[in-house]
C-alpha cells in the first residue's frame, strides 16, 4: 500500500509539473516544490496512459536512446547542454541496486517524447488539449481524409467556459471535457501507427541505401566479394561504406563491424588456399594439411550458415509498426546476433593462422595448443575438436614409434630426428630429440622416454637381429588398452599416451637387457677387458712381461706384431687364462700403436679387444681409445716393476759376495760398502712408491669401481642406464689413476718418476755387473778367462788384460764413479718425488689424498716441504 501511494504521489507530481510548464503565467516563475494537486481528471489519465500497455515499437536500445537525444541537443546548438545530458546519464547508467530505476530506457524515451512535443508547442501547433491546461500530446500526426483534424490553420479554436470549442462537431467537443485532452480515436493504437509512419518516413529522408541492400552486401562481404555499397578499403585494411554513401552513422558503424567477419573469413581462406596449392611442399607437411582440413570444415560450416542468413535475406525488412518481433527476415541487428558466435570462431580462426603461418609440425601443434587454455565453453570445445584433428598425424607417429619403431616423418615433423650412421653409432647418434618440434603437451620427460623406446625397438632389429620385441609392443598395448592400429591416440589422451609410452618402454627394454646380458654376455666381455686389458689376471701378465720384455727392449721398427702375438698365446696357454671362454680368447690381440724414430718396443706395444656388434655400442673407438690409454699407463707401471724385482734378483747374490772382499785393501772396500748400501737404500724408496702407487691403483681405483660398476649394471633397466654406468666406471678410472685432464701436471711428474726407476735399474745393472765381473775376475786365474769376463761394460772389458792391482785400482775407480751416479739418481728422485707428493692435495679428488697418505704415512717427505 506505501508504494501505491507514493507512485500516485509522483504522479500528481508529474502532471502538475506538465500543467504548470504548460502555463504562460509559470513561464517566469520557478517550479513549485510544494504538494501538487491537480485536476483529478487528469491524474486519472495519466494513471490510465501509464498502467495501459501502449509502448512504442522500436528496440528498447538504453544508449541508442541517449545517443539519440544528446545528438538532438548538438544539433540545436546546445552543447553545453548536451554535456551536461552525457554527464547525468552516465551517472543515472551507473545507479543499480535496491531502489534505482529499472526501465531506464523508457524514462530516457518519455523525456525525448515531451522534449518533442514541448518544439511543437513552441512552433504554435498545439493540440486542444493544451489550449485546455491538459496533458500534451505524445505525437502530432497528419491524419488521413477518414479521421477528423484539429490544426490551427484550417480552424480556428476558441476554449469557451462551457467546454464547448468553436469550429468542432459536437461529438468532438465532447472529446475535450473531462481532462482537455482530445482523443483523435479510442483505439491507443492509432497513434502508435501514425508516430511509427513519421518514422519511416525520417529514415528514408536520412538514408539513400535501404536496410536490406545493406544487409545483402554485408553477407556478400562475410564471403570475401565485394558488395554494391559495401567495398574493401585497401587505406584501412577492411570493409566499409564509402563517405558518398548516405547512412545513419550507427548503421555505418553497424556495417564496419559486421564486415570484419569477413575480413577474418579473407585471411584464414587465404592460407587454406596456399597451403593447399603447395600441398606437397616440404614446408607444409602432414599437421599443416590436417590443420587447413580442420579449418575447411569449420569453414563448410559457416558457408551453411551464409546460406541460411542469404535465404533470410530476401524476405523484406517490416516497418517498425508491424509486429515483426518473430518474423523471417534479417536486418542489421538481427545479423548481429547470427554472427556473434561465427565472429568469436573466424577470430581465433585467424589468430591461428597468424601463429602458425612459419610453423610446421609438433612447433605447429605447441603453438595451436596454447590457444587452447581458454575458460570459454565454446571456445574450449571448438579448441579441442581442431586439435583432434591436427594432432592426429603427430599421434600416429609417436604410436608407429613407439610400437613399431618406424620413424614415418618425410616433412621432418616430428619430434624424434633419424640420422643414416653405423650400426655401432646407432644407438648413441642415430636418433635424438628435436626440441624445436616439440610440442607444449608432451613433457621432456615423455619425450625422452618416446625416443628410447623406438630406439630400442631399432637396435634390437638392426644390431641385435632380434624379432620378438614386437610381442612386447603387442603386451605393452594390450596392458594399457590401446589398439596396436591407427588412430588409436589423439589430442586430450595425453595420460593414455603416457601409461602407453611408460608400459612399452618397460618391456622393451627390460627385453633389451634381457638379450645383451644373456645371448651376448655383456657381464662377461666386461669381466674379460678387466682381467687382460687392465691386468687384472696376475699370472698372466707377468708371463706375458717375462717371455715379451727381451723382445720389446728393440727398436720398435724391428719388432714383428706376428711374433709378439705368438708370445700372447704362450702367455695364455701358460697361465689360467687358458680356462678361459675361447670367444673372449679369440677377441684378445696384439696391437703395435704408432712409432717415432727411437721408440722401443715397450713404448708401442699394447692389447686390445675385439667388441663386436652389439657390443661396440657399449666399447666405442672413443671407449676403447680410454681403456688403451688405462692400459699403457699400467703396462708401464708394471714394467717399473718387473724393472725393480729384476734389479733386485741381481743385487741379492752379490750381497753375500761381500766376502771375499775382506782382502782387499779397506779403503776399495768401504766404498763398495758404500756404493752397495745407497743403491739398496734407493732401491728401497722406489719400491716403497711402486708398491703402494700399484696398490692403490689395482685396489682403490680398479676394484673399486668395478664393484660399483657391478652394483650399477644390476640396477640398471635400459640401455641409457647401462651406458651411463659404463662412462661412469670407465671416467673414474680415468680420474683416479691421475689421466685426467685435470690431473696432467701429475701425470707427467708420475712419468719423470717412472723413466728415473728405469734409468736406476740400468746403474744397477751396471754396479753389480762390474761387482760380480770383479769378484770373478779375483778368483780365476789370469790366464784362463772365463766366459763371464765379457761384461757389456767398457770399464770391466779392461781388466783381462791388468794385473792385481791395476784391477784393485779400476775397481776403486768404477766403484767411485758409480756411487756418484747413484747419488745423482738419489738427489733427483728425492726431488721428483716430493714434487709429486707435493702435487696430491691439491687434487679435487680425494682418492688421491688417500694415496699421499699412503705414501708419506710418517710425513718423512712432508716434513721436508
Amino acid at each position: 500500500m506505501a508504494d501505491d501511494h507514493r507512485v500516485g504521489d509522483l504522479i500528481r507530481q508529474l502532471v502538475h509539473r506538465l500543467h504548470t510548464t504548460s502555463s504562460s503565467s509559470s513561464s517566469s516563475s520557478p517550479i513549485s516544490n510544494s504538494n501538487p494537486n491537480p485536476n483529478p481528471s487528469n491524474v486519472k489519465y495519466a494513471t490510465r496512459i501509464l498502467s495501459s500497455r501502449m509502448t512504442p515499437s522500436i528496440t528498447a536500445d538504453e544508449a541508442a536512446m541517449a545517443y539519440s537525444i544528446k545528438s538532438q541537443l548538438v544539433k540545436q546548438g546546445k552543447l553545453s547542454d548536451a554535456l551536461s545530458f552525457a554527464d547525468l546519464y552516465s551517472k543515472f547508467a551507473s545507479i543499480t541496486g535496491p531502489g534505482s530505476v529499472k526501465n531506464k530506457w523508457s524514462v530516457l524515451y518519455l523525456l525525448k517524447v515531451v522534449s518533442e512535443d514541448r518544439k511543437t508547442n513552441a512552433n504554435n501547433i498545439q493540440t486542444v488539449s493544451s489550449v485546455s491546461g491538459g496533458l500534451p500530446a505524445l505525437f502530432e500526426p497528419e491524419l488521413n481524409a477518414n479521421s477528423p483534424r484539429v490544426v490551427k490553420d484550417s480552424v480556428s479554436l476558441d476554449y469557451e467556459g462551457n467546454g464547448d470549442v468553436k469550429g468542432l462537431s459536437c461529438s468532438d467537443s465532447m472529446k475535450l471535457r473531462n481532462g482537455g485532452v482530445l482523443m483523435v480515436s479510442k483505439d491507443p493504437e492509432n497513434l502508435r501507427d501514425l508516430a511509427h509512419r513519421e518514422f519511416t518516413e525520417l529514415v528514408k529522408e536520412e538514408n539513400n541505401v535501404s536496410e536490406e541492400v545493406l544487409v545483402r552486401d554485408v553477407l556478400y562481404c562475410c564471403q570475401g566479394i565485394e558488395g554494391k555499397y559495401v567495398l574493401f578499403d585497401e587505406s584501412i585494411d577492411g570493409y566499409a561504406l564509402p563517405d558518398t554513401i548516405r547512412v545513419s552513422k550507427p548503421a555505418r558503424i553497424m556495417v564496419r563491424k559486421l564486415c570484419e567477419l569477413g575480413w577474418l573469413f579473407k585471411k584464414v581462406k587465404e592460407y587454406v588456399s596456399e597451403t593447399m596449392e603447395n600441398f606437397h611442399d616440404e614446408n607444409v607437411g602432414t599437421v599443416a594439411q590436417a590443420f587447413c582440413a580442420a579449418l575447411q570444415d569449420e569453414l563448410t560450416e559457416y558457408y551453411k550458415l551464409l546460406a541460411v542468413l542469404q535465404l533470410q535475406s530476401m524476405n523484406p525488412i517490416p516497418l517498425v509498426s508491424e509486429n515483426a518481433s518473430s518474423g523471417n527476415y534479417l536486418s542489421l541487428r538481427r545479423l548481429t546476433v547470427w554472427f556473434a558466435e561465427p565472429m568469436v570462431k573466424m577470430r581465433l580462426m585467424a589468430v591461428l593462422v597468424d601463429s602458425c603461418k612459419d610453423l610446421k609440425g609438433g612447433a605447429m601443434a605447441g603453438a595451436i595448443h596454447m590457444h587452447a587454455q581458454h575458460g570459454d565453453p565454446l571456445l574450449h570445445e571448438f579448441m579441442k575438436r581442431l586439435l583432434r584433428r591436427v594432432c592426429s598425424p603427430l599421434f600416429e607417429m609417436v604410436r608407429s614409434w613407439v610400437l613399431e619403431g618406424e620413424l614415418e616423418d618425410i616433412f621432418s615433423e616430428f619430434f624424434v630426428l633419424g640420422h643414416s650412421v653405423k650400426a655401432e653409432s646407432l644407438w648413441r647418434e642415430g636418433y635424438r630429440l628435436h626440441s624445436a618440434m616439440l610440442p607444449s603437451f608432451i613433457s621432456q620427460s615423455l619425450a625422452r622416454r618416446i625416443l628410447r623406446t623406438g630406439k630400442s625397438i631399432n637396435f634390437l632389429r638392426v644390431c641385435c637381429e632380434d624379432r620378438s620385441w614386437a610381442d612386447a609392443a603387442t603386451q605393452a598395448a594390450a596392458a594399457t588398452g590401446t589398439t596396436t592400429r591407427r588412430g588409436g591416440l589423439g589430442y586430450g589422451e595425453t595420460d593414455a599416451l603416457e601409461s602407453l609410452v611408460t608400459e612399452a618402454a618397460k618391456r622393451i627394454d627390460k627385453h633389451l637387457m634381457d638379450v645383451v646380458y644373456n645371448q651376448y654376455r655383456f657381464k662377461e666381455h666386461c669381466l674379460a677387458i678387466k682381467r687382460y686389458l687392465l691386468l687384472g689376471q696376475g699370472d698372466f701378465v707377468q708371463y706375458l712381461m717375462d717371455i715379451v720384455g727381451p723382445e720389446l727392449s728393440e727398436p720398435a721398427n724391428t719388432i714383428s706384431s706376428f711374433k709378439l702375438a705368438g708370445l700372447l698365446e704362450s702367455a695364455i696357454r701358460s697361465s689360467n687364462a687358458q680356462y678361459d671362454d675361447p670367444d673372449v680368447l679369440e677377441r684378445l690381440r696384439v696391437k703395435m700403436m704408432p712409432h717415432n724414430v727411437g721408440d722401443r718396443g715397450w713404448d708401442v706395444f699394447s692389447l686390445d679387444y675385439d667388441a663386436r656388434i652389439p657390443l661396440n655400442t657399449v666399447f666405442t673407438e672413443s671407449v676403447m681409445a680410454k681403456y688403451l690409454k688405462i692400459f699403457n699407463f699400467l703396462w708401464k707401471l708394471r714394467r717399473v716393476e718387473h724393472a725393480l724385482i729384476g734389479a733386485w734378483k741381481k743385487m741379492k747374490p752379490n750381497l753375500i759376495t761381500s766376502r771375499f772382499f775382506t782382502k782387499l785393501p779397506k779403503a776399495v772396500k768401504f766404498r763398495l760398502i758404500l756404493t752397495s748400501r745407497r743403491c739398496q737404500v734407493l732401491w728401497n724408496e722406489m719400491n716403497h712408491f711402486l708398491t703402494n702407487l700399484q696398490y692403490y691403483i689395482m685396489f682403490e681405483v680398479l676394484e673399486v669401481s668395478w664393484a660399483n660398476f657391478s652394483d650399477e649394471m644390476e640396477a640398471s633397466k635400459d640401455l641409457d642406464d647401462l651406458l651411463s654406468a659404463h662412462d661412469k666406471y670407465l671416467h673414474s678410472i680415468v680420474e683416479k689413476s691421475l689421466l685426467g685432464e685435470r690431473s696432467q701436471a701429475l701425470y707427467k711428474s708420475l712419468f719423470m718418476l717412472f723413466d728415473l726407476i728405469l734409468r736406476f735399474r740400468s746403474h744397477a745393472d751396471r754396479l753389480y755387473e762390474g761387482i760380480y765381473e770383479f769378484q770373478a775376475r779375483t778368483m780365476e786365474d789370469k790366464t784362463e778367462p772365463s766366459a763371464h769376463s765379457r761384461s757389456k761394460s767398457e770399464d770391466s772389458e779392461s781388466w783381462l788384460s791388468d794385473g792385481r792391482k791395476a784391477i784393485t785400482q779400476r775397481a776403486d775407480e768404477f766403484l767411485r764413479n758409480m756411487g756418484q751416479e747413484i747419488d745423482a739418481v738419489s738427489k733427483e728422485y728425492s726431488s721428483l718425488f716430493k714434487g709429486f707428493i707435493s702435487q696430491l692435495p691439491v687434487q679435487q679428488h680425494i682418492d688421491l689424498k688417500f694415496l699421499m697418505f699412503r705414501l708419506d704415512f710418517s710425513e718423512f717427505y712432508g716434513s721436508a716441504f
